[in-house]
């Protein structure tokens, strides 16, 4: 069962991570990358306007990162993606806005709240399950790596 995830929406119910914070995205990211390693899922996270619009280099390792575009939200393109998936019972919404979770549920979509799903996201992991996670590619590394040196400048 893949995730649809109003991402800023969970940013601001997960413990240890700020809106203030300029790196608050990749840093859900990278927590919902762990999730969908460790559970194999995937998902999709999207963001209102922030970085330009459309796919993120953010996305990898079964997880896909959009933004909004200036124009949109993230509201309106989770209600637009929920229009257009073939099997909407087969899907998880995580949110916490009722219009959003309104569209889910009269797709017949699942919802989480925000605030449910940042608690597992964040709850600690077994050491038998750290060993089971996937180890990062070599283009999510090269990916850090390039944003560690931009922080530098």
């Amino acid at each position: 069962m893949p995730y649809l995830i109003d991402g800023h929406n969970l940013i601001g119910q997960t413990p240890g991570l700020s809106l203030e914070d300029p790196d608050d995205e990749a840093k859900l990211v990278q927590l919902i990358k762990r999730f969908c390693s460790r559970h194999k899922k995937k998902a999709t996270v999207i963001f209102d306007r922030g970085l330009p619009g459309g796919e993120s280099r953010l996305s990898g390792a079964g997880v896909e990162v959009r933004f909004a575009s200036s124009s949109s939200s993230a509201d309106a393109l989770i209600r637009n993606r929920l229009g257009k998936l073939r099997d909407p019972k087969n899907w998880t919404v995580v949110t916490s806005d009722g219009e959003v979770a309104q569209a889910a549920r009269s797709r017949g979509t699942r919802v989480r709240s925000s605030t449910e799903f940042a608690a597992e996201l964040t709850a600690p992991v077994s050491d038998e399950a750290e060993k089971e996670e996937k180890q990062l590619s070599k283009e999510e590394v090269s990916w850090w790596e390039e944003l560690f040196r931009q922080k530098k400048e």
